[in-house]
This record gives structure tokens, sequence and C-alpha cells, in this order.
């Protein structure tokens, strides 16, 4: 018996969507649960019982972060079954990537260039951008981070505590290529810190403003320059927004005969070897460095690192176990926080400041753990593992490119009967891992800064990063919810385990 090629599809379709739920470990009542479908219609796509919906297709790429696969045969089914209903020429889809559902920016090319020049780095990212969304584009964020000795936190920050990194120095300048003409763009800080800026790039100058409109595409460049007193040997590229084309060059003095590898993580897998070579070329008194990968997954990492052969070796310092990087950046160790009471609820409207000032601290660590330590899956900071005593936590998403979700005086106010047992951690505790039931979804109730509150659920991962935080704030570890005489395991062993 022949099939044809709309049924062809629709296997095809069915088949990625349990390889990935399958991998995630996940059961057909699971995903429909967290996709928030009737238990049964998982199993009814997957036995070809029922054909993908545009609405299914969405939230199962989302839910499973297949990386585009489903949402690309999803696209492969749904051609077909217009073009059958609807016979006649198509106009084909453009090429390139998928792009995500409710994708705003995507980055069709960014080439970042860092030249060596008397002691200074000079860094220049040029960026192809095309709004794919629906509404006009008015701002860009951008990121300049340092890291003196990013094997040794503690040493770092010391460093740029004494030594912070200014925007005097940096001299930062932004321009918007328009048919050839370079026009200065407006920037606008966000987040200041010793060793981290985050910076607005703003589609206007002084002679207007200029919105990147749906369907408009606009090539951004930003530069700066950095001593090499607080640049480190490493260069960091992270891929935040969809991206066709990344492309990085460094540019260093012949003389001091650089080495130069890399290493890339994402969610899925710890640090591992670029899977594409750095390509040398030697040009006289410099020697040229060239890397570039097409179609990068969302929220990989790639880091460039060398090192100076004609140069002095700096004594290796012992490398800092995750729980001394965790204490360097003031994350408090458990035995300094042990089980006790509640913690303080804020009294909103008028602490509204406080719970902001409390929010932007815990972000900002949870932004530089990043930085200091590989966090593959999501993460969360409650204000207690701080020393604070204020009932406020912020929770970073597995998808970095998701806000954080910040909760104050939060409450769990109901959970799904059925619970799921993984391995879990905690910043505090970050040499070891827990096996740790909990439920699938979680409903919690919180303020807002108003002081009124709201109800929010969290399904599946989220559930279990904000369950883990709220008990930091109810006074309760989380070691206490797993099975008696379950042992930690140490992060070296979980990570050998494949777990």
């Amino acid at each position: 018996m022949t099939t044809s090629p709309l049924e062809r599809a629709a296997d095809s379709f069915a088949a990625e969507l349990a390889r990935h739920r399958t991998g995630r470990g996940l059961t057909k009542k699971q995903l429909a649960t967290m996709m928030g479908f009737d238990p049964s219609y998982v199993s009814h796509v997957e036995g070809r019982r029922h054909r993908p919906t545009e609405d299914f297709a969405r939230r199962a790429e989302a839910v499973l972060d297949a990386g585009g696969v489903i949402w690309q045969r999803f696209r492969e089914y749904d051609q077909l079954r217009q073009t059958r209903a609807t016979p006649g020429p198509r106009e084909p889809a453009p090429p390139g990537r998928w792009l995500p559902p409710g994708t705003g920016l995507v980055v069709e090319r960014e080439t970042a260039t860092l030249t060596l020049v008397d002691g200074t780095y000079r860094c220049v990212i040029r960026r192809r951008l095309h709004n794919a969304g629906t509404e006009p584009v008015t701002r860009y964020l951008v990121r300049v981070a340092v890291d003196r000795w990013p094997d040794d936190p503690g040493r770092s920050n010391r460093h740029h505590r004494e030594h912070p990194l200014t925007f005097a120095e940096l001299r930062f300048r932004a321009v918007h290529h328009d048919d050839g003409a370079r026009e200065p763009m407006h920037w606008r800080v966000r987040h200041d810190r010793d060793a981290y800026k985050e910076i607005w790039l703003l589609f206007e100058n002084a002679d207007g403003r200029f919105p990147l409109h749906p369907g408009e595409r606009a090539e951004v460049e930003y530069a700066y320059r950095v001593g090499r007193v607080k640049w480190g040997p490493w260069f960091q590229r992270a891929v935040r927004l969809p991206t066709r084309h990344l492309a990085v060059r460094l540019d260093l003095p012949a003389a001091l005969d650089p080495r130069v590898w890399g290493v890339e993580t994402s969610l899925s897998a710890d640090e591992g070897p670029l899977r594409t070579p750095v390509r040398r070329h030697d040009r006289g008194d410099r020697i040229v460095f060239d890397w570039s990968t097409d179609d990068p997954p969302l929220n990989t990492r790639f880091r460039l690192q060398w090192r100076f052969r004609q140069e002095a070796v700096e004594s290796p310092p012992v490398p800092a176990r995750p729980a001394d990087r965790m204490r360097a950046l003031g994350v408090l160790p458990p035995d300094a926080t042990p089980p006790g009471p509640p913690a303080r609820p804020l009294h909103l409207p008028r602490e509204a400041a406080a719970a902001r000032e409390v929010a932007d601290r815990l972000t900002d660590v949870l932004t530089r753990a990043e930085e200091v330590h590989p966090l593959s899956a999501g993460t969360g900071l409650a204000a207690p593992q701080l020393g604070l005593d204020v009932a406020v936590a912020v929770v970073r998403p597995a998808d970095r490119s998701a806000p954080p979700v910040v909760l104050v005086n939060p409450r769990v106010v109901g959970e799904s009967p059925e619970t799921v047992e993984q391995y879990e951690g905690c910043l505090a505790a970050a040499d070891h891992r827990g096996l740790v039931p909990r439920p699938l979804r979680i409903d919690v109730e919180h303020a807002r800064a108003d002081g009124s509150r709201m109800i929010t659920s969290f399904a599946y991962g989220m559930a279990r990063l904000v369950a883990h935080e709220i008990d930091h704030l109810d006074g309760r570890s989380w070691t206490d919810r797993m099975a008696p005489g379950m042992p930690l395991v140490p992060v070296e062993e979980y990570r050998e385990s494949n777990v």
C-alpha cells in the first residue's frame, strides 16, 4: 500500500514529536498537560489518528525546545496540505533557518572582531538584523562583560572590584548602516556593574527616529575597547536570538606567538570543543584567527581562548570548585542559611522600591554566576541566600531569551497530583546534585508592586525551579525533600552519568 506525500509528512511530524518527547523522558500525558491539551491528544497525534494543528505544533516546539525541528516538520506538512486544498502555484518559503513561534528579531549575520594593539583589546560587533515579528523595533540590547581570570572567579571579582570597568575607558559607540551611510545611534545604560554592562542601542539619533519595522532589515555596529589589565584571554559569543551565521575573528600580534582554541556549551550539553575549526592566517607582524558557524542553536555559547607563548606564563591557579565560585559571588553556603523561619514578607506598595532593589541584586548575581560557571539548565536565587531576610526570589528559565521571573511574597496555593523525581542542585551547594520529587505543575500566588496579588502557574522545569526558591523563602532545605537515605551525588559523578 502506497502513502501520499501528505501522509508521509504527517508521519514524519509524529515521529519527530515522539522522538523529542521520549528524549525528554516525558509520558504522552505529561507532555499534553504541559502543552495545555487533553491528555489523550498527544497519543492521538503520535498514533496518526489526529492531524497536527498549527497551535499544537507551536506549543510542542516551545515545550520540547526541539531547535525548530518539530516546527519545520509541521511547516512541511502544512504546505502539502494547503497545496492539495488549493491547487496552483504557491510562493516558496523564504530561505534560511526556521523562526520560532513569536519570533521578533533575527540575526541574519554577526561578525565579531577582536584586535589587540598596544596593550588594548578593540572589539567591533556588526549584526545584520531582520524584524520577523509584527511590531516595530525601537531598541536592541547588547552586553559587554570582562573576566580577567575566568578560571578563578574569586580572584577576578576582587580584581574588578578594585579596577572596575568604566564607560569612560570603553569609549562605547554605535552606528546604524543605511545605504552605505553610517548614522550614529543613541544608547542608554541598562545595567552598570564592575565587570558587566548592559546597553540599549536606540534606533534614533539627533536627526530623528528610524525604527525597524516588520519585514525590514538593518545593520547595526557597536565598538568598545578594554585594556589587557581587565580583559582575560578569552572572547565569548552567546546566541540569544535566532542566528543564521556567526563569525569571529581574532587579530593578534605575531611577536607574542599566540595559540588559539575554542569550546562551546549549550542547554543540552556540557563544555566541549568547537564543532568547526579555527583557521589561522599569518599576515606579517599579525596573526589572524577566523572561526564561523551556521545556524547555531539558541542559548549556545562559543568561547575562543588563547595563550601567548612568548610571554611569561602566570602560575596557574588551583581550579575553583563550583561552590567556591558561588561563594565568591556572595552566595552563602548551606550552613550559613540553615532551615528556619520564613523570610519576611515585604509591605507593598510601601516597600516596592526595596523589592526592585533586591530583585536587581539577585538578577545581577545570577548573571555573574552564569559567567563564571556554565549553567545549562535554568536556575534561581532567593534573597536569604545572599543574607537578605525578605521574601523575594528570581528565577531564570533555561531559555535565556526569556526574561527572568521575579517573585515577591510568593506562596504555593495549588499543585498537580503528579510528581517527577529528577536531579536537582543549588547555587549554594553547587558541588552536588540530589534526586528530589517535585509536582509537575504548581500554582503560585505572588505580589505585584502595587500590593495586589496574582496567581501564576508553572509547569515541569519552571515548576521545579520556582518550588526550589520558595523552599528557601519558607526556611526549608531542598535536601529535606529527598527520600530518606538518598545520598547527594558529586557533580563530577552526576555529569559522568549523563543524567
